[in-house]
């Protein structure tokens, strides 16, 4: 999904991230058990080492992460409306754990995020930002997921249109405000199309949703497991049409220059040694898009 505009906070002010989900959201039998498996979670431990590099500062005052929580099942709001929820929010904590850190997981507008690291209000973002060279202009990221764009249509897909081709130009397409579908895919097509694409932001992954559903644009494009998510969850209202295109990593976006990429990048090394990494993506269905190795700035 990058950010470019003052800092705005929305939605329940600041969450402490609890290790309670919503068993009833992942695609596991429990809130603690990937999807076929009947095994425990993988334990995940501090990692002594890692946690005595933590900077003293963020040991006393925690890690504050930004994320746009509306974002399933990467990151969302559980039936209480208050606990953060989802695969990123279960990495956040877990990469907690083992730095032997505090995490809080704060609700923002995502085009927002960036300018918030910028300024030193939060340490992380993590909102399934894909890696790119221009965000890494303003700042660092940590690959920990690989994703493409996907097509959403209204069920049936009545206008026949596909991922790839013009079949988008003279149609309105809805997209997350700040979005790499945005800001880099849909202005990209607009190049070669003789009626131009009208293109419908949105501030969060609820909205565009609810701009196909509800006949207000054609179609939608988002991150691929967003969108089989929200096909899957509309009660027979979307789909998914074509293959997904463009995959690339998500990074967790870190601050230029911080003492934190790097313990980030042992942290989820540690993750995926314990096996907790793995356990993570498979309670919400993600397997797929598991890294065999993780990256700082993989887009440069």
């Amino acid at each position: 999904m990058s950010a470019l505009r003052p800092l705005v906070l929305l939605g329940s002010a600041t969450l402490l991230l609890a290790g309670c989900a919503d068993p009833s959201e992942p695609t596991g039998a429990s809130a603690g058990t990937p999807s076929g498996a009947s095994s425990p979670a993988a334990p995940i431990a501090r990692n002594a080492t890692l946690a005595a590099k933590v900077p003293a500062a963020l040991k006393a005052s925690g890690i504050t992460v930004a994320s746009d929580v509306s974002y399933p099942p990467m990151d969302f709001f559980a039936s209480d409306n208050k606990t953060v929820v989802g695969a990123e929010a279960d990495l956040d904590k877990a990469l907690g754990t083992v730095l032997g850190v505090k995490v809080t997981i704060v609700n923002v507008p995502f085009d927002s995020i960036l300018p918030g690291l910028q300024s030193g209000k939060y340490q992380l973002g993590v909102s399934s930002f894909t890696d790119t060279a221009e965000r890494e202009k303003v700042v660092d990221f940590v690959t920990y997921f690989d994703a493409g764009t996907s097509l959403i249509v209204p069920a049936g897909n009545p206008k026949a249109l596909k991922p790839g081709g013009d079949s988008l130009c003279g149609r309105t397409v809805a997209v997350a405000k700040g979005s790499t579908q945005a800001l880099v895919d849909l202005p990209a097509r607009a190049k070669t199309c003789k009626t131009p694409i009208k293109v419908s932001t949105f501030p969060d992954g609820t909205g565009v949703n609810l701009a196909v559903t509800s006949g207000r644009a054609d179609a939608a494009l988002a991150d691929s497991p967003v969108a089989a998510y929200a096909a899957k969850r509309s009660g027979g209202k979307l789909e998914v049409t074509g293959d997904s295109y463009g995959n690339a990593p998500f990074g967790i976006a870190v601050p230029k220059n911080s003492e934190l990429t790097g313990l980030l990048k042992s942290a989820l090394e540690d993750l995926k040694a314990s096996g907790g990494y793995q356990q993570i993506l498979a309670k919400w269905g993600l397997e797929s898009g598991a890294l065999d190795t993780f990256e700082i700035n993989a887009a440069s």
